[in-house]
């Protein structure tokens, strides 16, 4: 194999670069040239690629976003989009395609491969950090570091003006940013989507802490939550609760956004090396992770079709805590 590509898709993530910077030159290691591909699977359409070179991806690894640019393509869905993207691949001799995203990512290499037999290696590019096959995904501990970021400030007025606060965090379908971060911020309840919220007992929960005097609280609130986002929970719960004053946060894409972590950065620069060889090697259509700290190969159809599952014993814990 002489010749590869590398595309960020779907949602950024803080240490998409620091992922690029690795494959580009872990790739000129070994002598194959890189192309990275603009504007994921859209650019792949629309003949966006340009070659890669070792000073092109220097200075990136601090940087968050993706100096590739991403975006969520409709025309990909149909076969002549992949047609397109397929031909544009091919006038330039790509023999490998690694992909950094989450299971949408995957599922497009998925049908790509089966219909023009392109060999694609996928990379966990996620803040949510809801898939099987790796711990963490690229991403995850930046988004949880600016959740906790932006709570701990949050707190601060909460106690000063005695307030209920609702914080919105990102998880439409997991809950592991809400989780992870209402417990390292000591929030008062923690709401997720896998599990049903029992609104009557939070509001008896919090009546029970106004009357001991507790004079602030901080609510976690996935955005994919059962019960509603963070302002419809808080209209039922000021209904029934008229002596709190509450407010409404929603934090929003801040979460995506920021400076890597140093564990992103390791991460990313660990699986984007994996990656690079393990396609040279002859592997396709695997996410490569890591478990345990043992690099794993998971294949598409099971990184698309399982979302990993959230730890009870963590919720268990965060109820405790929040006594």
């Amino acid at each position: 194999m002489k010749t590869i590509a590398v595309f960020t898709s779907g949602g950024d993530s803080p240490g998409m670069n620091a992922c690029i910077r690795a494959i580009v030159r872990t790739a000129l290691h070994h002598g194959v040239k890189v192309y990275g591909i603009m504007h994921g699977y859209q650019g792949m359409i629309e003949d966006q690629f340009r070659v890669l070179g070792s000073d092109d991806v220097g200075n990136i690894i601090q940087r968050g976003g993706t100096i590739l640019k991403s975006s969520r393509s409709k025309e990909f869905l149909t076969t002549e989009g992949r047609q397109k993207a397929f031909e544009n691949i091919q006038k330039r001799g790509i023999e490998g395609i690694i992909a950094i995203g989450g299971d949408g990512t995957f599922a497009g290499a998925k049908v790509f491969t089966e219909e023009h037999n392109i060999p694609f290696i996928g990379l966990p590019g996620t803040i949510d950090n809801d898939l099987i096959g790796t711990d963490y995904t690229i991403g995850y501990d930046t988004a949880l570091n600016n959740v906790i970021e932006a709570v701990d400030k949050i707190k601060d007025t909460a106690a000063s003006h005695d307030r209920l606060f609702f914080v919105e965090v990102m998880g439409k379908d997991a809950g592991f940013i809400a989780l992870r971060s209402g417990i390292g911020v000591g929030a008062f309840a923690i709401l997720i989507p896998e599990v049903h919220t029992d609104l009557e007992g939070l509001i008896q929960n919090l009546d029970a802490a106004y009357k001991r005097k507790k004079s602030s609280s901080i609510i976690i609130v996935a955005e994919g939550d059962d019960a509603g986002g963070a302002y419809k929970i808080a209209e039922k719960v000021v209904a029934k609760l008229p002596q709190y004053d509450t407010r409404v946060t929603i934090l929003g894409h801040q979460q995506r956004g920021g400076s890597p972590s140093a564990l992103d950065r390791m991460l990313a620069s660990q699986l984007g090396y994996e990656a690079v060889n393990s396609i040279l090697a002859g592997k396709h259509s695997v996410m490569v992770g890591i478990v345990n700290k043992q690099v794993v190969y998971t294949p598409f159809e099971q990184a698309i079709k399982h979302h990993d599952k959230v730890n009870t014993d963590f919720l268990k814990l965060a109820e405790i805590l929040a006594a």
